[in-house]
């Protein structure tokens, strides 16, 4: 059952606002993945609204309140723009940032008309640079890439070059995902990131971390690793489906200022959207 059903049913019949009630609410906000911290202080937020204010419709409050909590967090960066795009995809193993590469440039593609280049960045994997070469045949988008073992850095270069040549509006660049604790890999990011600031210093760049919603507080430890090393602007959450439970994205907000710019939420091309935090807070709550 997702967490919005949860929540729903928990409010459902409710007529008591004493201390249990909340109580037992910041049990259920933290088994929804938020922290304990955030699932206390959200509940104790709620309560002290709800005493003040006689409210009577718990729920709706209550995402308002999330909501609130989204909004607090730096705004999402700007993706589409008349300048040249950078775009680095960050995250570990397994968590699909080289299918969100894919999927992210047919949504730029066919919603903005932009022509994308893809940067087969994690040359650690052979299996990551024939994957993306796939996806590029597929959507018919050049893929720049040299051979496994090469220097990830040059790639991302390269690809910047031919976009500045006139080859594109946007790069994406699909990195290497080993675990996010070896300094070996963050010095590598930093290093991908030196070049990116020298080849397009007038260029829009961005650096997005790709999590998956399924691993829960997990994945909030790996944003914040991530984000230490080199600043992230923002996060997509993928592989939000029925077992993902989803309250990382309230402690990515308020706890680290990480707005969440895209979910995905299946395999295909076009499942990914833009994050709207006014329908994740109500969904979240259980309403609609």
């Amino acid at each position: 059952m997702k967490i919005g059903e949860r929540i729903k049913n928990f409010f459902q019949g409710k007529t008591a606002l004493d201390d249990e009630t909340f109580d037992d609410l910041c049990d259920l906000l933290i088994e929804g993945d938020f922290g304990a911290s955030q699932g206390y202080k959200t509940a104790e937020k709620l309560k002290s609204i709800c005493k003040k204010e006689k409210v009577d419709d718990m729920p709706e409050k209550l995402a308002q309140l999330l909501e609130c909590e989204l909004k607090n967090a730096k705004p999402a960066p700007q993706i589409i723009s008349d300048q040249l795009t950078a775009i680095l995809l960050l995250g570990v193993n397994g968590v699909g940032k080289t299918t969100t590469a894919a999927k992210l440039s047919n949504l730029l593609s066919t919603q903005f008309n932009k022509r994308i280049i893809l940067a087969a960045a994690d040359t650690f994997r052979a299996a990551a640079i024939d994957q993306l070469k796939i996806h590029g045949e597929k959507l018919d988008m050049r893929v720049v890439a040299h051979k496994h073992g090469g220097d990830p850095a040059a790639v991302v270069f390269d690809a910047l070059e031919a976009a500045l040549s006139g080859g594109a509006q946007v790069v994406i660049a699909d990195t290497a995902g080993r675990m996010h604790t070896k300094s070996a890999l963050v010095e590598e990011l930093r290093k991908i990131d030196r070049v990116v600031e020298t080849k397009a210093k007038e260029a829009n760049y961005l650096k997005l971390l790709v999590l998956d919603a399924t691993t829960g507080r997990n994945a909030f430890a790996q944003a914040q690793t991530f984000h230490d090393a080199v600043a992230l602007d923002g996060v997509i959450l993928t592989k939000y489906d029925s077992t993902a439970k989803g309250g990382v994205v309230f402690s990515l907000a308020s706890e680290l200022n990480l707005p969440v710019v895209f979910i995905c939420a299946g395999e295909k091309y076009g499942d990914i959207e833009f994050f709207d935090p006014h329908k994740f807070a109500r969904e979240f709550a259980g309403i609609g």
